[in-house]
Order: C-alpha cells, then structure tokens, then sequence
C-alpha cells in the first residue's frame, strides 16, 4: 500500500494545484496528494488563452458582473454561488499577481481588461493570450514551495474507494511501471477537467476524457446539468484547436462565404442596431454556434474536408496589434493551418469546448458522497447554468478549488488516519481486475478506437447545437449498443511499462459512462435553453425546468434522472439581454 494522505486531490491543472496549496494554507500539519494523469505543466489549463474575469475597473461592480453571468447562464445557474464567486475572483486573481502572474499592463502600469463575450463592461485580465500558461506556471511554482504537498505525476486514477457513504481515498496505477496503488485518505478533492473528448470535434485536449465525473458517477455521487454542452464559435477546423474569444474581443469579424458579417441577421440578445454591428462578435457563445448553424442550412459556409466553415477576419487588426494581443493566435495559425492571419482569412468552425455541468457540489466544493469534493470543470456547483460567459472558467478553477481545498482540509482534520479494512480489500480487488484486463487475451475483440470513434459521432450527431427527441433516442440506442461492444474489447498490448491501450480502455469506459448521462439528461428536458437546443421544443419553460438536473447511476449500472431547484437570490428569471 502507498503512503497514507490527509487529502488527495486528483488532478494537478488550475483547480487542483490550487487546491492543494489551499489545503497546505489552511493546515500545514496536513499531507497533501497531487495525483496527476500527465505532468502538471501539461494540464489542459494551459491552453487556455483568452483571460480572467474578474472586476476591476472603476466603472465596474461585482453585481453588474454577477448579473452578466445570471443572464448568460439563462438563469440556470445558482445566484448563491454567483454572488460568492463574483466577489472572490479579484482576490484570487491579485493573489495570483503576488505570487507572480504576469498580467498584461495599460500603460499607466494599471491591470489591462479587455471586453469577452456576453459581458458588458471589460473585465477580463488577460496575460496577452497565454493567460492559462502562465497562471498554471505560477500556481505549479507556488505549489512548490510547500514541502507537505506530494505529487504523483504520470499516474492515472481507476477508483474512488467508499466505504459505509464515505470516500478514503483512491486506486491509481503509474503509467511508467504499471505499478497498482492503493492511496488512502480522509478527503479526496477530484479537479480532473471536463469531457469533451465524447465528441469528435473539441478544443479539449486528448486527457479530457470525464475521468473525475465518472470516477463520482460510479462511486454514487450525482452528476448535474450534464445536457448542457458549450461549443466555441472559433476552432480551427482539421484540429478543433481553439481560437480564442480574445481574437473578436480585439475586433475580429466572422464572415460567411460571400464575405459578409453574418452575425447582423440574428438574435444575440442585444437591444438595438447600432450595438449589434459593433459588438455582435461577442454575442453569446450559444447563440454564436446556433448562428453558424443556420448559415450552414442557408448553404452560406463553406465546404472543406473537415466540413463547413466560416472566416475570421483579423486583417484589418494590423500587425502591431496581433503581435501585442494575440501573438499565440498567430503563432496556431502559422503552425497549424499554415497562414498568417495578418494577411489571410482564418477559417473556424464551432466546436465543443466546455461541459457546463459535472459532479454535483455545495457552495464549499463538497458532494453528496461525504469526504469527497469537487473544483473546476469537473465540478458543477452551478455558476454556468445552461451557457458559460467566457473568461469565467479560470477564476472558478481559482475561487472553487480555494473553497474545495479549505473545506477538505477542515473535513479530513476531523479524523485519526485509520482506513477500514474493507477500503483495503477494495483496493486489492481493482488492482487484480486491472492485473487481470492487462493479462486477457480474446480473439476477434472490439477495437477500442472503433468504439470510441462511433461514440463519438453518435454524440455529435444525437447532441450537438441543435437536439431533438429522435435524435436523443436514436443515440441512446447506439450507445446501449456500444456498451455492450465494450464489454468485448480488449487490448493487444500487454506490457506494463507505458501501457497507453490500457488507459484508453480505461478512459473509453468512463467516457461511455459520461455519454450516456448527456444523452439521458438531455432527452428528459423538453425545452430549449442556453447550450441546450431542442428543435421539437423550442421554448425556455421556467415552470417546468427553472431546475437542475441530477443523474444518478443505478445498482444495475442505469441512470435515473431527477431534479433540483435552482437558487435565486436576487434576479428572477428574465430575458437574456446583451449590450446595455
């Protein structure tokens, strides 16, 4: 058995590394685990590009920002938590700047802010457009500096280990021996990122598999609002790689094939003309994506081998600009489409980029299942609701995985490090189920990448912008279908150094699990809102849906989808206004 931990938190990107200094903060005498799937300098924080939100101009408020993001949510979100975050993140992201975080400057030395979709005043600090590389470079360094903090990097997590509605810690295998742990603890916080490798077409990187939601899912902690799947309008179109909003904050356009700013002609929530022509790249995300949609029906995109596309303009932005800005927009488009967006149109396409929803936590991080939290994507606490305003995910990695981590620090002081002896049976028992997937040999089996590539269209084409009841039913078919493939699949590969055929399969089995929680949650909301778009359904109904959605996995291995009252403090429910 592994050293024993106070509190492992699984995952070392923004939220995790946060996490854990919180919980070296909170209680020095407490020893902390950080089990990564890849180094943390490799988390899928550091793609992020755009910014921060957070206030900090004079003209701003923390209510203006709290009711952007109430509205962006489609008043899905919990106003609670809202208000708790709205009012945390500019501590967060000053602390950030002491520990070391180069923001990018006006030129009165003053923290610079630029404009990001759905928000009306500027508020989003950015660190020119590798925000996420240097805050998780800075919280990697800080996390340094405690010595009580452990890391486990390049292992990947297979259980989370309950006993009597309590979770004491996991089992996790290293990729580089194949070695099988047992790692115990009081608390276990999961920050492992969402889930949007279940589609074909994401900016997420290849980790983002739904390891931690399906790690809760099957240990019997709930999902929530898992049917609200956010696509950025921007991606590159072969790579699905991101271009970030940052990109038409500056002054992009996005332009159909006859050249025209096609956003004009459609609904993106603002109040009057002159606003829509000067800002209508940075409608909503949703609404973006909706709108691409549209064009394609209207036969206004163009057609390549990676399917229809849309232009961004940043021509008339200028070198100068680009290179201040947006030197790592140019720098993706050089190496990655082979053009040079001074001097050429980039071409984009929606692709999924964020899951709104994740495992069900309080206000402090903590899930139903006692001694195990949850921060940052993984999470759904809920400050998204139907639709994330961009820039808002970085400060909740922040503020969300500081509340996680002093919440899980106060929680596994309350206990002796004694660990039942069933948590150490369990722990035996996976490692022989892994012993003995490596070791199974079947003749004609099920191709992994056979499986997970016809998992993933089935959730483009059952779940994408646009849902209906047909295609949810007809996907959840597929994927019953799949899961019984799965059960055939097995592995040529039987070494146990860097058994990479291993962690798919482990990572394709959490991603059916992830699959069929969309699908299942979606086909239950009969209307449409936010990132949730039902054609056979078309209106928000606040009667029957101002709710959360909860999925929990049945003795059988079934889903039941139930439901959980929003939160409003403050704003009720309205119409979704952008540009005032």
């Amino acid at each position: 058995m592994a050293d024993y931990h106070d509190v492992v938190v699984v995952g070392g990107g923004g939220a995790g590394l946060r996490a854990a200094i919180a919980v070296a903060e909170t209680n020095p005498a407490l020893r902390v685990a950080v089990i990564s799937k890849v180094y943390p300098m490799r988390s899928h924080t550091v793609s992020a590009e755009g910014g921060a939100a957070a206030v900090a101009a004079p003209d701003d408020t923390l209510d203006e920002h709290a009711y952007d993001t109430v509205s962006g949510s489609d008043w899905l979100c919990d106003q609670d938590a809202v208000e708790a975050f709205v009012a945390e993140a500019p501590r967060e992201l000053l602390r950030l700047e002491h520990w070391g975080c180069p923001w990018s400057r006006q030129p009165d030395g003053k923290i610079a802010v630029r404009a990001f979709g759905g928000m009306k005043k500027k508020r989003t600090w950015f660190a020119a457009d590798r925000t996420g590389f240097h805050l998780l470079h800075t919280l990697f360094q800080t996390a340094l500096s405690y010595s009580d903090i452990v890391r486990y990097d390049e292992w990947y997590v297979t259980k989370i280990l309950v006993d009597d509605g309590r979770a004491y810690g996991v089992v996790a295998i290293e990729l580089a021996t194949g070695r099988i742990e047992t790692i115990t603890a009081n608390a276990v916080i999961l920050c492992t990122g969402g889930c949007g490798r279940v589609f074909p077409f994401t900016t997420n990187a290849n980790i983002k598999t739904g390891d931690g939601m399906a790690l809760a899912y099957r240990a019997g902690a709930p999902l929530k609002d898992m049917e609200f799947v956010q696509y950025h309008p921007t991606g590159l179109p072969f790579t699905g790689i991101l271009i970030t909003e940052a990109a038409r904050a500056e002054g992009g356009w996005l332009l159909n094939k006859d050249g025209y700013r096609y956003l004009q002609d459609y609904d993106l929530g603002t109040p009057t003309p002159e606003p829509v022509l000067r800002n209508m790249e940075l409608g909503p995300r949703d609404r973006l994506s909706q709108a691409f949609v549209h064009e394609m029906e209207k036969g206004n995109t163009i057609d390549t081998p990676y399917g229809p596309i849309v232009n961004l303009d940043l021509r008339h932005l200028g070198a100068k600009l680009i290179d201040l800005k947006l030197p790592f927009v140019r720098e993706l488009c050089s190496k990655y489409q082979n053009i040079d967006p001074v001097t050429e149109l980039v071409p984009v396409r929606p692709v999924v980029h964020y899951m709104m929803g994740g495992v069900h936590t309080d206000i402090r991080g903590a899930t139903p299942l006692e001694g195990l939290y949850a921060a940052g994507e993984v999470a759904c606490v809920s400050i998204n609701g139907a639709n994330r305003l961009g820039s808002n995910s970085l400060p909740e990695c922040l503020v969300f995985g500081n509340r996680a981590g002093r919440a899980a620090a106060v929680f596994a002081a309350r206990y002796h490090r004694e660990v039942p002896s069933s948590i150490v049976a369990q722990g035996r028992d996976e490692a022989r189920r892994l012993a003995a997937e490596l070791g199974r040999r079947v003749e004609g089996h099920q191709r992994i990448a056979d499986i997970r590539t016809e998992m993933q269209a089935t959730m483009e084409n059952g779940a994408g912008i646009y849902r209906d009841g047909d295609s949810l039913t007809k996907a959840a078919h597929e994927l019953a279908e799949l899961r019984l493939r799965f059960r055939h699949a097995g592995i040529d590969d039987h070494s146990t150094n860097f058994n990479t055929e291993l962690i798919a399969w482990l990572e394709l089995g959490f991603m059916l699990d992830v699959a069929e929680c969309i699908i299942d949650s979606a086909a239950l909301r009969e209307e449409s809102r936010g990132a949730h778009q039902r054609t056979d359904f078309p209106a928000r109904d606040d009667e029957r849906f101002l709710a959360h959605s909860l999925v929990r996995r049945q003795p059988d291995g079934s889903s039941r989808v139930g439901y959980l009252p929003v939160t409003i403090t403050r704003w009720p429910p309205g119409e979704r206004i952008y540009g005032r």
